[in-house]
């Protein structure tokens, strides 16, 4: 249910310990990844997510990714899957060891969808709005924050999950210091209004969503305005639907936000879900 390539192209064991312990990845979070769904064998949006890892990499100072070799190893993961139609391909590249050559680490690895995002598709989440700490006007200011990137260092973004959890939602949507709405810890917001989508823009330091993205692409074919723009927390409570968009999660409904419950979207959930789905 495994299958893990390194960049070179080899197979190897998921069960055998592949990363030094000095990699800078593990010791730390140097390094970026991206998560991208297969469905069938086909990987959805692996152009946009390698052109994200590419620029996460560059704001991280990394060796541009060997565009190439990636493409390699997505394709031998690919051919040595022999698990569910669907997966998840996460794809890794680190700064490599600290007293090492210098060299990156970098590898793919394929992995089952966990059940517990199988059923949010379908049912939806309880989420709670939750302080990123920051304004979006820092984002120019301050590159080394590394807003916008995919890197590694989550930590902050699954203790954020935890909080959540321990007060009995399963999503976080994080919130800017001037009251405006940025992401999910792993996800992309979007709000619809009408026949209106809205999303807010990577300016404010967020991550460029590629199943957002899609979503948008499809919505504009079928006759939906889209709109990348700032988002105000009382925007969020106010729109007819509140999404999370993601790879993994594709686009899974909140019902509830901060203990209340939503008005029920059921209907335009799946509507969305099958625009999205046309792209493929």
């Amino acid at each position: 249910m495994r299958v893990l390539a390194m960049l070179d192209g080899t197979i190897t064991d998921p069960e055998t310990p592949v990363l030094r312990v000095d990699d800078l990845g593990v010791t730390r979070g140097d390094g970026v990844f991206e998560t991208i769904l297969v469905v069938d064998g086909k990987p959805r949006e692996l152009g946009p997510h390698l052109d994200r890892l590419a620029r996460s990499a560059a704001m991280l100072q990394l060796p541009e990714p060997d565009r190439a070799a990636w493409e390699r190893c997505v394709r031998v993961v690919l051919d040595n899957w022999r698990g569910p139609s669907e997966m998840a391909l996460k794809l890794v590249y680190t700064r490599g060891p600290e007293f090492g050559d210098g060299t990156p680490t970098g590898y793919a690895m394929g992995l089952p969808i966990g059940a517990k995002v199988l059923a949010a598709r379908e049912a939806g989440v309880a989420a709670i709005l939750l302080e990123r700490g920051y304004d979006p006007e820092i984002v120019e200011r301050a590159p080394w924050l590394l807003l916008g990137a995919k890197s590694l260092s989550y930590a902050v973004n699954m203790a954020a999950l935890r909080h959540a959890e321990a007060l009995g939602a399963a999503e976080v949507i994080f919130t800017a210091a001037d009251g405006s709405v940025l992401e999910g810890p792993t996800s992309t917001v979007v709000i619809a209004s009408g026949t209106t989508l809205r999303t807010t823009p990577p300016s404010s330091g967020i991550l460029k969503g590629t199943t957002q993205g899609a979503l948008f692409r499809a919505a504009e074919r079928a006759g939906w305005v889209t709109k990348v723009e700032p988002i105000t927390v009382a925007e969020l409570r106010d729109a007819e639907a509140v999404f999370l968009a993601s790879s993994v999660r594709k686009i899974t409904r909140v019902h509830t936000l901060d203990g209340v419950a939503l008005r029920d979207t059921s209907a335009l959930h799946k509507e969305l879900t099958a625009l999205y789905e046309s792209e493929y």
